[in-house]
């Protein structure tokens, strides 16, 4: 006998879950892994801080080489934060010569605050 579930997360064509929500349902382990690698990232307030710095930026981007001073922390440590968002899907870094640029990813963003949602 097949089980239903009581909540199901809205489906896209395809059988693709879009988003799944911590609160609406049991998480199969993909997702669940998923979502804890996102959150794990922000767990942390040099990671948060550059979070912040990239949204605010106005052009929507910030060299890694303008993060150093306004975060006390040398370009090694600033680079593994941002190694850890990008590996979370937070960030994208492109390279422009010797720099790299970094902005935001904005969808998994969405997705994260999406799956605290009800």
């Amino acid at each position: 006998m097949r089980r239903t579930p009581v909540l199901e997360a809205p489906e896209l064509t395809g059988g693709e879950v879009c988003c799944p929500s911590v609160l609406a349902a049991p998480l199969d382990p993909a997702p669940a892994g998923a979502l804890a690698q996102g959150f794990g990232a922000l767990a942390d307030p040099v990671r948060l801080r550059l979070l912040s710095m990239l949204a605010a930026a106005p052009a929507g981007e910030v060299c890694v080489c303008d993060f150093v001073g306004p975060l006390g922390r040398s370009q090694p440590t600033v680079s593994h934060h941002l190694k850890v968002l990008a590996e979370a899907g937070l960030v994208r870094g492109e390279r422009r010569g010797k720099w790299v640029w970094y902005s935001l990813q904005r969808d998994r963003l969405a997705e994260l605050r999406g799956a605290l949602e009800g």
